[in-house]
C-alpha cells in the first residue's frame, strides 16, 4: 500500500451542537476539525470529525485504525495500513509514534526543535489539495450543521465525490 498523509482542517462554525468547541486561533469561537487520511495521489481514505480544542494526537490513531483493507488482486490476506505515514510536527510525539509502530507502520514524522519541515512538503501538498477540493463544497467550508452526524455525512460525501471526480477521469 502507498505511504499515506494526515493532516486536519479547521471548519469554523457559528451553532453549538457536538462536536464543536472553541477554536484556539480564531478568538474562541466554536470550531470543528477535519481530520483525513489520503494516499500519496490525494484520494481521500478516512475522514473524521473532532472539536476544535481537541488535540490532534487524541484522533491520529483512531485515524488509521478506521482504514478499510485494499483488494490488490493478490492471493493472501490484504495490508488494510500503509506502510509509511507522513506527518508533520504536530504529530511528534512518543505515543503516536509507538502507536504507528505497534501497527507496523512506519512513522515519517518531523522532530520539533530538531528537523525541519520543509522536506515534508512534498507529501504535505497532497493532503492541503485534498482539504482544499473538500472546503470547495460549500457546506463543508462554514460548518452550519447543528448535529455532528450530519456534517460527518456531508464530509463522506464530498470525499465520494473526490472519488468520483477520479474515477470519471480516468474512464
Amino acid at each position: 500500500m502507498e505511504p499515506l498523509s494526515i493532516r486536519l482542517q479547521l471548519a469554523p462554525r457559528q451553532k453549538r451542537g457536538a462536536e464543536t468547541g472553541p477554536n484556539p486561533t480564531d478568538r474562541g469561537k466554536k470550531g470543528s476539525k477535519h481530520h483525513l487520511v489520503t494516499d500519496r495521489k490525494g484520494r481521500p481514505l478516512v475522514v473524521l470529525l473532532s472539536a476544535a480544542n481537541v488535540h490532534d494526537k487524541k484522533k491520529d490513531l483512531p485515524l488509521f485504525d478506521a482504514i478499510l483493507p485494499v483488494r490488490t488482486g493478490r492471493r493472501g490476506r490484504p495490508r488494510n495500513r500503509p506502510k509509511k505515514a507522513h506527518g508533520d510536527k504536530g504529530y511528534d510525539f512518543a505515543d503516536i509514534r509507538s502507536g504507528l509502530r505497534a501497527r507496523r507502520i512506519t512513522p515519517r514524522i518531523a522532530q520539533r526543535g530538531i528537523e525541519s519541515s520543509q522536506r515534508l512538503g512534498r507529501h504535505r501538498w497532497v493532503v492541503e489539495r485534498t482539504l482544499g477540493w473538500l472546503h470547495n463544497m460549500k457546506r463543508l467550508r462554514m460548518r452550519e450543521e447543528r448535529r455532528a452526524d450530519l456534517h460527518l455525512a456531508l464530509l463522506q460525501l464530498g470525499c465520494s465525490v473526490i472519488l468520483f471526480r477520479e474515477l470519471a477521469r480516468r474512464l
